[in-house]
């Protein structure tokens, strides 16, 4: 009885594990950081403008997170300024520089895979008359250093250049960056937010104007970020008030998140020296992908010295990515496409779209991530859940083709229409008759509501989300689970007749469970 008890732990352990593999997008907080931030929220709560004994003691701890962060990427003290995030570091520099130089500088060169925080604060210096040109990237992301020396001239103001790619991996050659901006006078911008702790960091050596860090992918809480200024740089605040962070970042500061920023960078030579290991995992994970489909495509530099140690972007030709991720997700591993920042759209990553995969392409693109923790059991796991998936021993959400979506489904009452579309295209377009909408990003607080004597049909604007939904209640239980290929795109343009008819009737929008 002892031996199928056990028998049966391991067979639990071996098919509900959990795997996290998505360590670009966010990490765990570290112990180390966590006790710090404990100590701080516990002891250290006086304002550190105050001049009392606890309002100093907190001035003394500001003063040692900046020197924490400062020691990491080799710059000056000063130099460091604390902000909520890295998305409001990089619109503080994009919109105070374009202020600063415009109109009488009018250009910016930047490349086509840089963070959406970077891609849409340009979009928009574009509807104020600055000028944006885009340096193409080779096929596996690394910009053309010749094609950037004939863009950037007397007119370029500022050059952004990320450090490391959160999607494929690729390290820029941020020196020879700087060399070419520097012949016109132009400043360069440079998102590190994925290099920090993954390579060495120079920004001195480097030569660059700014830069920007986040807390949250360095095993550090959220809600912290970081600005690096050059010391003569121009810059003019995006937020007025206080006295902040050296005049240049109003607001009390928040001190417990401020402290485990300062503890990650402690920690920032520790997870140099681990990243070998993490090299050398990914590098079983690429060889152990090959094997089980060797038509796969590493999108990622395989050049150790051209990408970071943890990440690797692979293409899987005819293996839809919502389909995969939904099931790897099913079996407690956690993967991704692309940006978090892009979560619940279907459009294409911009990134694999700039180093040259077809939209197609870009939908069988996955992402891997490792971090510290991960296992060399841990790969073998995802290896083997993915070699069952492509070779067809896991079974499958049913999907419902735009063809097949007629009047008999829509008004069945054995049908349970589920809208997991984001709000944005819900204001676009019309929904299916008869759907019930959810927020897609808590669908965990609407199971209670959804019937499961009834066949659900799950969808949204292309199938990836509904994909990854559907594979979602199914683990919860749910057997009648259908998602509707291609979402509701493909179905208008496929049966447009139904859609002019009966798109929007009879919606039902569904109120989350409240959460005790």
């Amino acid at each position: 009885m002892e031996i199928k008890y056990f028998a049966f732990l391991k067979y639990l352990i071996r098919f509900n594990r959990q795997v996290y593999l998505d360590h670009n997008a966010t990490t765990p907080v570290s112990s180390h950081v966590r006790s710090k931030m404990d100590r701080a929220l516990k002891d250290h709560y006086g304002n550190p403008s105050s001049f009392y004994g606890i309002g100093r003691k907190s001035a003394e701890l500001l003063d040692e997170a900046h020197q924490h962060v400062a020691n990491a990427i080799h710059v000056d003290l000063s130099e460091i300024h604390f902000t909520a995030c890295a998305t409001e570091s990089n619109n503080a520099v994009l919109k105070s520089v374009a202020a600063h130089f415009y109109p009488k500088k009018k250009k910016i060169v930047s490349t086509p895979i840089e963070h959406p925080s970077v891609m849409n604060t340009l979009a928009y210096l574009e509807t104020q008359g600055v000028i944006v040109e885009y340096c193409s990237v080779d096929d596996k992301g690394r910009v053309r250093l010749a094609e950037l020396e004939k863009l950037i001239d007397d007119d370029t103001f500022l050059v952004c250049c990320m450090s490391a790619n959160n999607e494929t991996g690729v390290i820029q050659d941020l020196k020879a960056v700087t060399k070419i901006a520097r012949k016109h006078g132009a400043l360069v911008l440079t998102d590190c937010v994925q290099a920090l702790g993954k390579i060495p960091i120079d920004l001195h050596a480097w030569d660059v104007d700014y830069a920007s860090f986040s807390a949250h992918k360095l095993y550090g809480p959220k809600g912290i970020g970081a600005l690096y200024i050059k010391q003569g740089s121009p810059f003019t605040p995006l937020l007025h008030g206080g006295h902040q962070e050296s005049g240049l970042r109003a607001g009390t500061e928040s001190m417990h998140n401020i402290i485990g920023f300062g503890a990650a960078c402690q920690d920032v030579d520790k997870l140099l020296a681990h990243s070998k290991q993490v090299a050398a995992l990914k590098q079983q994970l690429i060889q152990q992908l090959k094997e089980i489909k060797p038509d796969c495509v590493i999108n990622s530099p395989e050049t150790e010295s051209e990408c970071l140690p943890n990440t690797l972007s692979v293409t899987f030709p005819g293996v839809e990515n919502a389909g995969l991720m939904g099931m790897l997700d099913f079996r407690g591993i956690a993967v991704s496409a692309g940006s978090a920042c892009s979560t619940g759209e279907d459009t294409p990553s911009h990134v694999l779209k700039a180093v040259g995969l077809s939209d197609q392409a870009a939908r069988e693109t996955i992402r891997f991530s490792l971090g510290r923790d991960t296992s060399a059991s841990d790969i073998h796991y995802v290896t083997r859940v993915i070699r069952d998936y492509i070779e067809g021993r896991i079974s499958f959400v049913n999907m419902l083709a735009p063809a097949q979506l007629n009047e008999n489904i829509l008004f069945d009452e054995k049908t349970f229409i589920l809208d997991v579309r984001p709000g944005d295209d819900r204001k676009k377009f019309k929904g299916l008759p008869n759907s019930h909408q959810v927020n897609p990003l808590r669908v965990e607080n609407y199971l209670k509501q959804l019937p499961r004597d009834k066949n659900i049909l799950v969808y949204c604007p292309g199938g990836g989300l509904s994909m990854m939904i559907s594979y979602y209640l199914k683990s919860k239980g749910f057997k009648k689970i259908t998602n509707l290929r291609g979402g509701l795109d493909s179905w208008r343009k496929r049966r447009s007749d139904l859609y002019e008819k009966y798109a929007g009737q009879n919606v039902t929008i569904l109120e989350p469970d409240k959460v005790n």
